[in-house]
């Protein structure tokens, strides 16, 4: 698929701010399943953006307005092609246990996921140690999907993930946390994705961006899951980056100097160019 995006953000505050530092993460990565084919990420106010790749690899831009300021808008375009992803080569379970100590770092809790019985809290039985682990994989994608309504404004960035097991409504981002536990309290090596997804393969979570999961299989490497959609990560996802859970990968984080409090809008617009 050969995408265009554009990416806005607009914070409007009823005083002035000044001092505004922020994290931009909206460039795509290059890998073997997608090319950057261009970027541009414009500001107001007009300040220059500069760059650095962060623990995970993933491209960050900084924005940083001195000025007093009512209005911060950012906006980035990008156009990406996507291609196939490759069919993960057959893995058991057990597998995984010459890979464990290398990445201990997807395995452990972060800040979104404590550590905790999370497959007994989702009521999820541990595969077999011969199972084939892409399968198990799949099984749980679907069993996701169907156990949880994607219900936008049922959730915030700030629900713990407690939270949606208890009532079963959320939106991406909890779906890939909750999977991202299970795979985890279960020996598997896993990670949170932050990127888009093309509304027009009849997919939730093109609104805004989206989120899946990355488990490791011996013998393939990283492979996506998105439970939002029970689907394999196909050719209308289009990854931006990557880490523990929603905050390491957070579209736009920072701060500012000032007493009031800012109102956040945001669009989201992915293009297939070659309909």
């Amino acid at each position: 698929m050969r995408a265009e995006i554009r990416h806005v953000t607009e914070y409007r505050y009823q005083e002035p701010v000044w001092d505004s530092f922020n994290e931009v993460r909206l460039h795509p990565i290059r890998d073997e399943r997608q090319n950057v084919l261009a970027f541009d990420i414009s500001v107001t106010p007009d300040v220059p953006a500069s760059s650095h790749r962060d623990y995970f690899g993933n491209l960050i831009h900084h924005v940083h307005v001195h000025e007093r300021h009512t209005l911060l808008r950012i906006e980035a375009r990008t156009l990406v092609v996507t291609y196939p992803s490759r069919v993960p080569a057959p893995a058991a379970v057990r597998s995984l246990d010459a890979h464990r100590d290398e990445l201990t770092e997807y395995l452990i809790a972060s800040p979104r996921i404590p550590h905790g019985r999370w497959a007994d809290v989702f009521e999820v039985t541990a595969p077999l140690r011969d199972a084939d682990l892409h399968g198990f994989l799949m099984d749980l994608t679907r069993a996701l999907y169907r156990r949880f309504t994607y219900s936008p404004g049922a959730t915030d960035v700030r629900t713990p993930l407690s939270t949606f097991a208890q009532t079963g409504r959320g939106v991406c981002q909890d779906y890939a946390h909750a999977m991202l536990g299970i795979c985890r309290s279960l020996g598997i090596p896993a990670r949170y994705v932050s990127g888009y997804i093309y509304a027009g393969a009849n997919f939730v979570g093109a609104e805004a961006s989206h989120a899946w999961v990355e488990a490791y299989l011996p013998g393939t490497g990283w492979v996506g899951y998105d439970p939002t959609n029970n689907t394999e990560v196909v050719e209308a996802h289009v990854k931006i980056g990557h880490g523990r859970d929603y905050g390491d990968v957070s579209p736009i984080s920072g701060s500012y100097h000032g007493s009031t409090r800012g109102v956040l809008d945001v669009e989201v617009k992915v293009y297939d160019q070659e309909q």
